[in-house]
């Protein structure tokens, strides 16, 4: 069950559902797939993955401040829904609390729940309240924050959560005594990465997230504009502000028309991705693709910590140290050699799709058993 149509995978929580899609109907599962739907269309390229797909509107027109379930969850109360899952016994995976208003239902009480944790949902909207300019938002993100940390003991009611990161892992199994660890899913079953020298630096993301937003204003202010070589943002609807900013510097070029393949086409020609994040929750995906597509990744200690993957990219614990590694880069070519040593460093890391999906069947196998 999907907060979001998952197609096409081109940002972060949707990547992770689609992808998971993918290996588990790769690996023989036959899928049902439930989504909300709240802007995006109704994606005839699901229907080769999943048996039946059902879409149902999220109903965003109520006010945000009523009650104590959060507005994430209460959007996505849909009866037509419950209906649909009680045509046959099979396990649900419920993406995100979002997704898990009829979690505790009676009509539901004797199937195997799954409960994917993208991240811990109440310090994800802390930290947007934080970054947040506009009063209405801010006051938003507050509420929702109260009323997501006093929901979550719902997945008590699962009989799995299935965490995204080592440090959300160790959060909800130390609070509810089930969880599993099942890393991000993402696009990449190999390696794509071009030898040679890139043309510029990039950050990308989508900017009206306001944790993006920051990050770009930041790596502008405080990186970009101390550089001379040629700098992209890649993101669409960007505020005003970062507009403005990125005009003061010739060398910096804010592109917000790109699709999500040329992004990742700016991904694989750039010499360095630089990703800084100051939202410590979660999986940032954009850093698996740049590892899996990109070359030199200059990241700051938040975007890799408990992620394991922190010996594949070069850190910088401030602006300077970031401007230094970014020029080091600049001055060397992406050889072969990188590239083997990046393929032999990812192959054995957490971000196996093949091995977290099959995790994922057998842990269904043995609810199964225990249920038969």
């Amino acid at each position: 069950m999907s907060f979001d149509v998952p197609y096409p995978a081109d940002y972060g929580g949707v990547i992770d559902i689609f992808h998971k899609i993918r290996w588990l109907h790769k690996l023989g599962l036959t899928i049902t797939l439930h989504c909300f739907q709240y802007g995006r269309a109704e994606a005839p390229a699901l229907n080769s993955i999943c048996k039946k797909v059902y879409y149902y509107k999220r109903s965003k027109y109520r006010n945000p401040f009523i009650g104590n379930i959060p507005y994430i969850v209460l959007t996505r109360n849909h009866e037509e829904l419950l209906t649909n899952l009680c045509r046959d016994h099979s396990p649900i995976l419920f993406e995100g609390l979002h997704t898990t208003f009829f979690l505790q239902h009676e009509k539901l009480k004797n199937r195997i729940k799954l409960v994917r944790n993208h991240n811990i949902e109440h310090d994800y909207y802390k930290n947007l309240e934080l970054v947040e300019s506009n009063y209405f938002k801010k006051y938003f993100f507050r509420n929702e924050s109260d009323n997501l940390r006093k929901y979550e003991k719902i997945i008590k009611s699962a009989t799995h959560v299935l965490a995204i990161s080592p440090s959300d892992h160790q959060y909800l199994n130390r609070k509810y005594h089930n969880s599993v660890l099942i890393p991000a899913f993402h696009a990449n079953d190999d390696i794509s990465i071009l030898p040679g020298n890139g043309k510029f630096v990039l950050y990308h993301g989508n900017l009206v997230v306001g944790e993006n937003h920051y990050a770009a204003m930041y790596l502008v202010k405080e990186v970009f504009s101390k550089l001379s070589i040629p700098c992209i943002i890649a993101g669409s609807h960007p505020h005003d502000e970062l507009v403005r900013l990125c005009l003061k510097y010739p060398h910096v070029r804010l592109i917000d028309d790109w699709s999500h393949e040329q992004v990742m086409d700016a991904v694989r020609q750039a010499h360095v991705n630089v990703l800084p994040t100051f939202q410590g929750t979660g999986i940032k995906l954009k850093l698996l693709n740049s590892l899996f597509c990109g070359r030199f990744c200059v990241v700051n200690p938040t975007m890799v910590l408990h992620t394991g993957l922190e010996d594949a990219c070069m850190i910088g614990n401030n602006a300077e140290e970031m401007i230094h590694y970014i020029t080091q880069c600049w001055r060397q070519s992406f050889t072969e050699k990188h590239i083997e040593e990046r393929r032999k460093f990812l192959s054995h890391s957490l971000f196996d799709n093949r091995k977290n999906g099959m995790d994922i069947l057998k842990i269904l196998g043995e609810e199964l058993k225990v249920k038969s």
